[in-house]
């Protein structure tokens, strides 16, 4: 694959970015993506390792090597036709994905690994930029109804793969918009919006039919109920209207549950989750008019948590302009390089800096938030405390408590599961965690406890990457064709 000995001839080559200057004018998506001639190195270096650990460690098991040697030898056009072949949006995951694919590389075990997702960002450019990327709508319709619900990458995954298989598919989503999380939680300079509406703009034309604005399961008024769950719905539809109305139900709504903080002073103003905060501007910056959006202009923020959820709280805050920012994380600051003899080919625990932090922001680890303080309703601070984990729990160190400045707090300690309305409408029996049980056995996977109702994405594995909701999605929509037909010609 590739240039036989490409890998010694040839370094890594990262995607750049526009100056932190410009980028912070504006929500635009501000990555530089690899030109050919850089593509084509990038494919070089990938080795004939003979075991392409790289597949396995990519949740939708792209066939990394056979695309990689295509963009080495130049064949764009059949390079997208093996990415498409694993994965229909490689768009976002192009993007947003965090590449355990890399981590999994023959060459990363005392090397740089192949820019696998550089390289997949590239391809799918290419194929949009040449025309390459049309609607495939079924030769024949099955005249089975499915309705999938939840229109994130889970549930568009699903739904593309449906309507291929020639099934009528029709798409509930309890938002104004499609897209899930992400259309209202990945900021715009990450991903931008357009690249979602143009392949619903596809699935329309392979007969996808998208009711937006309707929630499934509760009330409008009553969804998402003390978890602040973005809501925009104007309509309800009830189990029973899914159950009469299709042949089989699919749910593919998120983990929206948002891990809340229970320490005094938690009712104080100015407090609030990633999710109340973070769909506010993707709204706005749709030309949405909204009254009392949550700004961090002038404020000095402290954002609780230390993932990619904190790290959108980080870069949008410094496009408001705040006056200062600062990320807690409970647990130690990990290694700069990880162990690679120990971890290969998994996913490593290192720091990981990402392009948020590198605009403004200043980092605390092994922290504990012990109170809100305030004044006149509103937040003033934080009393916290350096924490180390001993004998099974974490544990105050004394002589390290401090008071931090903030004026807002935002809560981004990710998601505890899904939301209750929804699965308890259905009647469907949850595992441990309150996720919607189902397996994900090759025969009757993704069904659950109700007769002709599926779960799928976070909804049933708990909060997870977008990569791991598109695999989920493609295989629970094999398992509803073939629960409707018999049998499937989906790809698994």
């Amino acid at each position: 694959m590739g240039k036989v000995t490409g890998f010694m001839e040839y370094e890594r080559i990262d995607e750049g970015y526009a100056p932190v200057a410009a980028r912070l004018k504006n929500y635009k998506e501000f990555v530089v993506g690899l030109d050919d001639a850089q593509a084509k190195i990038q494919g070089a270096r990938c080795m004939d390792c003979g075991t392409p650990f790289c597949n396995n460690g990519c949740p939708v098991n792209n066939i990394i090597p056979d695309f990689n040697d295509l963009v080495y030898r130049q064949d764009w056009k059949n390079a997208i036709e093996v990415l498409h072949s694993t994965n229909n949006f490689p768009e976002f995951t192009g993007r947003i994905c965090p590449a355990p694919c890399e981590a999994a590389c023959t060459l990363n075990v005392n090397d740089d690994p192949v820019g696998i997702k550089s390289i997949e960002h590239a391809i799918i450019d290419h194929a949009w930029e040449n025309g390459w990327v049309v609607p495939r709508p079924a030769k024949r319709r099955t005249g089975r109804k499915v309705a999938v619900v939840g229109a994130g990458p889970a549930g568009l995954a699903a739904a593309q793969q449906l309507a291929r298989a020639g099934h009528d598919v029709t798409l509930f989503e309890k938002n104004d918009r499609a897209g899930g999380l992400l259309r209202y939680g990945i900021p715009d300079f990450k991903l931008d919006k357009s690249h979602i509406d143009r392949r619903v703009e596809q699935m329309q034309a392979e007969g996808v039919v998208f009711r937006t604005g309707v929630a499934v399961g509760a009330a409008k008024d009553t969804l998402g109920k003390g978890s602040k769950v973005t809501n925009w719905a104007k309509e309800t539809v009830t189990p029973e209207q899914l159950q009469a109305g299709f042949d089989a139900v699919l749910l593919t709504g998120g983990a929206e549950q948002s891990r809340d903080l229970p320490v005094p002073g938690r009712d104080l103003d100015g407090i609030h989750f990633a999710m109340e905060f973070l769909p506010q501007q993707n709204k706005v910056n749709a030309g949405d008019k909204l009254k009392g959006q949550i700004m961090a202009t002038g404020k000095h923020v402290i954002v609780i948590g230390g993932g990619d959820t904190g790290s959108d709280c980080v870069g949008t805050s410094n496009r408001h302009g705040a006056a200062s920012v600062v990320q807690f994380e409970l647990m130690p600051r990990p290694p700069e390089q990880e162990n690679r003899p120990l971890t290969w080919p998994y996913w490593p625990i290192k720091l990981r800096t990402s392009s948020s932090h590198e605009e403004g922001c200043e980092r605390e680890f092994a922290i504990a938030t012990k109170e809100f303080i305030g004044e006149k309703g509103k937040v003033t601070g934080l009393k916290t405390v350096h924490v180390e984990f001993k004998d099974g729990k974490f544990v105050d160190i004394p002589g390290t408590e401090k008071t931090y400045q903030a004026d807002l707090v935002l809560l981004a300690m990710g998601f505890t599961g899904p939301v209750a309305p929804v699965l308890d409408a259905f009647g469907i029996e949850k595992d441990a965690r309150g996720n919607a049980k189902a397996t994900t056995d090759f025969t009757g996977g993704y069904a659950t406890s109700v007769p002709k109702v599926f779960a799928a994405g976070d909804m049933r594995r708990g909060q997870s990457l977008v990569v791991w909701a598109i695999r989920e999605g493609r295989q629970a929509a094999r398992a509803v064709d073939e629960f409707l037909m018999g049998f499937s010609d989906l790809p698994r």
